[in-house]
């Protein structure tokens, strides 16, 4: 549908834009490894090509196409700076720990570099400092004692961090912390090198798979596995459950992490853009990276950060996002927009471990909070661990059962309350909504039919999709996002196509067509 004020850009990640499709195999019957991998992102194929190279036979499963969900989605910097985290982190998780999550990051950046280097891997891997920096407004003398607090607290955990009183970018900051020696890189040209070298040996990359559910060894027979899918079932010593969201949730997790949307625009200026990687730690959030093309240098912005499915018109959210880029730079054009979505734990650190508190032998990986390239680099190194029976050095960290009472508490009830309310909400205007939908082409709408609430939207060539508007996970009623043409859960993020099929957990069904 074109219009006036149709958003610039081509509606694609810079990365899977500039990168050929991939086309492994499905899995075609029943299959026996020792360790089966769900998910083909970067924590999957990180965890993967570990235990292929220590010797185990492994098995990938992908639903779609490896490195085109969330991980062909992000801003990929390559940072152990994850805003200003490392000063609260400490005072809720402790030194200990803190010091556990920055070493995790600093060796996740080492990892990379060190595949980058052995494989020769053109992946456009660029070291940059990254910098935070603080808001302009108000008392510019406390935002400058929390940057130096910040920098202090980071350098002492080990990390190469400081203080900047004038930061190149931008011209009115308060100051910043600086992280020297950051990198930032193309990440579907680095993981696709990553996953080419996983099927030998006894080892597969299956796409087009997706796993159905999980037993673990302790239901499973010979003390084994399984993995269900709709082409066969892989039974293994072990599972590594990589999926952004696990498929089975045994240990709350939609409870204790809450989902969030950003957007992306990658731009080209009239001017070179500002050398290095820099994150507004204040909202609205703002982030700026550079991205060398053929044709010269991309500059990408992001933020705009909301609770997925709470956010509003996210058509608008690209054009605020546009709107701020133009504040700050002399914007020539908008080459490629995009959306992502993560999920953020109550403590800010992701859950890697065992996948629940009786499960045997099934592991996790989720709530890396938009810092994905690190954060799922550090977790397929620990994950690859687990599966070969190690335990890794900072699993007390990220251990997945942790309960600390002062650790997240408040975020938590406050998320939790803002579901509740979600849902009461959405169900009242569902319920006393009107029946009659006029849905233009390219739009949705929930409405109202004998008494229940259905999501009618309608695509580009006029024809209407009718499905139950009732989110499958826990019953909330889904809402429309008009920037990307989706129905998004605004209680616990489950996302899904125009035409109700599940694009994002913990929702693991389809909307039901027509409300049945």
């Amino acid at each position: 549908m074109s219009q006036p004020d149709a958003l610039p850009g081509r509606h694609d990640s810079l990365w899977t834009a500039t990168t050929p499709g991939t086309d492994y195999p499905a899995l075609d019957g029943d299959l026996r490894v020792d360790t089966a991998v769900v998910g083909g992102g970067i924590v999957g194929v990180t965890a993967a090509l570990e235990c292929a190279e220590a010797g185990r036979e492994v098995a990938l499963l992908e639903a779609d196409r490896v490195v085109e969900g969330v991980t062909g989605k992000t801003t990929a910097k390559v940072t152990a700076q994850h805003g200003l985290v490392y000063d609260s982190l400490v005072e809720q998780r402790g030194r200990e720990t803190t010091r556990a999550y920055a070493e995790a990051n600093a060796a996740a950046i080492a990892e990379i570099a060190s595949r980058v280097d052995e494989r020769d891997v053109d992946c456009d891997f660029q070291r940059l400092p990254a910098y935070a920096y603080g808001d302009a407004g108000g008392d510019a003398a406390d935002h400058r004692r929390k940057l130096r607090r910040e920098a202090s607290v980071a350098a002492d955990l080990g990390l190469p961090a400081s203080y900047v009183a004038d930061p190149p970018f931008p011209e009115d900051a308060p100051g910043a912390v600086t992280f020297a020696d950051q990198a930032q890189f193309h990440p579907r040209k680095y993981l696709l090198d990553l996953a080419e070298a996983i099927p030998e040996e006894g080892s597969h990359v299956f796409e087009g798979t997706k796993a159905t559910g999980i037993a673990d060894a302790s239901e499973g027979s010979d003390d084994r596995c399984r993995v269900e899918t709709e082409r066969g079932t892989v039974t293994a010593e072990n599972v590594v459950v990589a999926t952004h969201f696990p498929i089975e949730d045994p240990a709350f997790y939609f409870a204790r992490q809450f989902p969030k949307r950003s957007y992306v625009l990658a731009v080209r200026l009239a001017d070179e853009p500002p050398e290095g990687m820099f994150y507004r730690d204040a909202e609205p959030h703002f982030s700026v990276r550079p991205h060398p093309t053929d044709d010269g240098t991309l500059t990408l912005v992001g933020g705009q950060n909301h609770k997925t499915g709470q956010g509003g018109s996210t058509e608008e959210r690209y054009r605020s996002l546009l709107a701020q880029a133009r504040e700050r730079f002399d914007v020539a054009s908008v080459e490629y927009r995009w959306s992502t979505q993560d999920f953020v734990s109550a403590d800010d650190v992701p859950f890697v471990g065992e996948l629940g508190p009786t499960t045997d032998e099934v592991y996790v990986g989720t709530g890396f909070g938009g810092w994905g390239m690190t954060n799922g680099t550090a977790a397929g190194l620990m994950l690859a661990e687990f599966a070969r029976g190690e335990t890794p050095e900072w699993a007390d960290a990220f251990d997945p059962m942790r309960f600390d009472p002062g650790a997240g508490t408040k975020e938590l009830l406050t998320e939790n309350l803002e579901v509740a309310t979600a849902f009461a909400t959405d169900w009242a205007r569902a319920l006393l909504g009107g029946e009659a939908p006029v849905v233009a082409p390219g739009e949705g709408e929930v409405v109202r039919r004998d008494g229940r609430p259905l999501a009618v939207s309608r695509d580009d060539d006029g024809d209407l999709h009718v499905r139950s508007a009732v989110c499958p996970h826990l019953g909330c009623v889904v809402r429309w996002n008009d920037g990307e043409r989706s129905w998004d859960c605004p209680c616990h993020g489950s996302r899904f196509s125009a035409d109700g099929a599940v694009l994002d957990g913990p929702a693991a069904e389809d909307l039901p067509e027509r409300g049945e």
